[in-house]
């Protein structure tokens, strides 16, 4: 992950809020986006995993919500990230729609 920055270096933010439905899910998703680091020095990016409540909890199994934050020293430089990390998102869904085990079985229900 990487660093925040001071919020005078980077004063252009965005934080996006993924619910998945599994901890497991949110956790793979995490896991594949994090390993590509921001090619740019004037964006940041950081993630976690929270509650959909965004309370404080042990409980792993409870953290279903992927949540993304950049920082960015221009709103142009924010934009371009972020259009870049939104096209990498659509193949993480895309993937864990068509081969997820666990989401084939939910829409198998519907």
């Amino acid at each position: 992950m990487a660093s925040n920055g001071t919020p005078s270096e980077f004063p252009y933010t965005l934080t996006i809020s993924l619910p998945l439905p599994t901890n497991r899910l949110a956790s793979a998703a995490l896991r594949t986006l994090e390993v590509d680091t921001e090619l740019s020095p004037f964006v940041k990016r950081s993630f976690a995993l929270t509650t959909p409540t965004k309370e404080q909890t042990a409980d792993e199994e409870a953290k279903t919500v992927l949540e993304t934050t950049y920082r960015a020293t221009t709103n142009r430089m924010l934009r371009v990230s972020v259009n870049g990390f939104m096209e990498n998102l659509a193949v993480v869904l895309g993937v864990m729609e068509e081969l997820d085990v666990d989401v084939l079985d939910a829409d198998d229900e519907k």
